[in-house]
């Protein structure tokens, strides 16, 4: 289990194209700010963007290291060696937070012990950090690849729309089936008109009755967030008083502690 003493580990789920990785950047954001660091940000989504919202360079993958692992483990070393030395090195060091990208998932063949493995070291990576986020694709597969089965807090981020608010509880309950054990599940809606739309507003409702979600709030549709990802540039220097980012902050604010 990726988790110590007073660690608080944080997953973002959401389907493609609902601006998860957005909010995962702006959720580091606030994390630095607050001062709640260090940070160890894995980007699990294998559409991996997230070093990109974050003006970051990746060099090697999680993915990469295990597939080397296998055919490239010198004689004299063993295979959790290995993996713990090129993962230390695949860390990408910024101020306040750290960024591992996990890659593509598996081609053919078994990768249990592989996946084992890198599960060990990533939780004794984990204990330097007073947080991990784990930024995920919408199935999560990557929690069972990390060994997480412990998330204190679970963001499921959807679109406006009747069907995103749908998907998004489906998919906070694929945690059941995973078997992970899930402090809060708090539902973001993200990318909404202003006003809310009172037949959106209704449908989250909804949700929030039937499932275990508790909403977390409105994310409003942001012009100065869209010239920063078509700029290429880093969304962690969106000023602090930007509409997005005080939206978003107190969401953030409300569910994670100091």
């Amino acid at each position: 289990m990726i988790q110590r003493a007073g660690a608080d580990v944080i997953a973002m789920a959401g389907k493609g194209g609902t601006g998860k990785t957005t909010l995962t950047a702006l959720l580091i954001k606030y994390l630095v700010n607050s001062n709640m660091t260090p940070v160890l940000a894995v980007d699990a989504d294998a559409n991996a963007n997230l070093n990109e919202l974050l003006g970051l360079e990746v060099d090697v993958t999680l993915g990469e290291i295990r597939d080397k692992m296998k055919t490239e483990t010198p004689q004299g070393m063993t295979k959790n060696e290995f993996m713990e030395i090129h993962i230390n090195q695949a860390v990408i060091e910024a101020k306040g937070f750290d960024l591992l990208v996990m890659g593509q998932p598996e081609g053919p063949g078994c990768y249990c012990m592989a996946n084992s493995i890198l599960a060990q070291v990533m939780e004794k990576l984990s204990r330097n950090y007073r947080y991990l986020l784990v930024d995920n694709e919408a199935g999560m597969e990557h929690l069972s690849r990390l060994n997480l089965r412990t998330i204190h807090t679970l963001f499921v981020v959807s679109d406006p729309s009747s069907r995103g608010v749908l998907t998004a509880a489906r998919i906070a309950d694929l945690t059941k089936a995973l078997q992970v054990e899930v402090g809060k599940k708090v539902l973001i809606v993200n990318r909404v008109p202003e006003p809310v739309p009172q037949a959106l507003d209704e449908h989250v409702k909804r949700a929030v009755e039937q499932t275990d979600l508790v909403f977390g709030g409105y994310v409003s549709a942001s012009d100065e967030v869209f010239q920063k990802e078509m700029a290429q540039e880093s969304l962690l220097s969106l000023p602090d008083d930007s509409p997005v980012v005080k939206q978003a902050f107190g969401i953030f604010s409300r569910f994670l502690k100091g």
